[in-house]
């Protein structure tokens, strides 16, 4: 092969290498991609407002589900998500709890810093009603936070729930029971929550951008 050839040949190469290179590179910030041994580096979260649980999971994902397994009630499992909240609700955007199984305590919120104007509470009269409503309230857009309590979810309306907080740029967080780890999910982070002396354990189940982490506790 004459010397130009080759030349043209080593080019052409390289700049396909550059090219493919620049690719996987766009590729690896997306959020929806895995990386495994370290979570995703994303301006697109919610810090926690607790220093151990972002560097464990890098924060709540905006735009996406968030699934929070715990089979006891009243272990810290809403007062995690408070600090994220009171920002939101400072934005200007609306916190809303569909179907909590308690009535929230506005005096305990407020406290924490949420704007009450900006918080709705509602009650739908079924599971249907309250995956319905939920889907609603994320896609509005005036929604930064939309927690649920659905007696019953199938992996259909979860997707839906997905679709919708990625269309609304809102935080979606279901509570659901321990036993639905078992089950495939399209969520973006899955938590396992259960009570230890003197605080909140947390299992990352799934996260995006790496596998499940050691659980770590968090003072209550």
């Amino acid at each position: 092969m004459p010397p130009l050839s080759r030349h043209a040949d080593l080019s052409a190469a390289t700049a396909a290498n550059d090219a493919g290179r620049s690719k996987l590179a766009d590729l690896l910030q997306r959020d929806d991609i895995w990386r495994g041994g370290s979570h995703a580096t994303s301006a697109h979260v919610l810090p926690t407002g607790h220093a151990a649980l972002d560097a464990a999971i890098g924060g709540w994902p905006r735009g996406a589900l968030t699934e929070l397994l715990a089979d006891q009630q009243g272990i810290g499992e809403v007062s995690l998500l408070l600090p994220a909240l009171a920002a939101l609700s400072q934005q200007q955007r609306w916190v809303a709890f569909v179907a909590p199984p308690h009535i929230p305590y506005a005096p305990a919120l407020a406290a924490a810093g949420i704007d009450l104007a900006r918080f709705l509470w509602l009650r739908p009269d079924s599971s249907a009603d309250t995956l319905w409503a939920m889907e609603q309230s994320l896609r509005s857009g005036v929604c930064g936070a939309v927690l649920g309590w659905p007696v019953r979810v199938d992996h259909r309306a979860l997707r839906r729930l997905q679709l919708a907080a990625e269309t609304g740029d809102a935080l979606a967080v279901l509570y659901r029971p321990r036993r639905a780890a078992a089950d495939a999910s399209p969520a973006a982070l899955r938590l396992e929550l259960t009570s230890a002396s003197g605080g909140l354990r947390i299992q990352a189940l799934k996260r995006r951008g790496g596998w499940n982490t050691a659980p770590l506790l968090i003072a209550r």
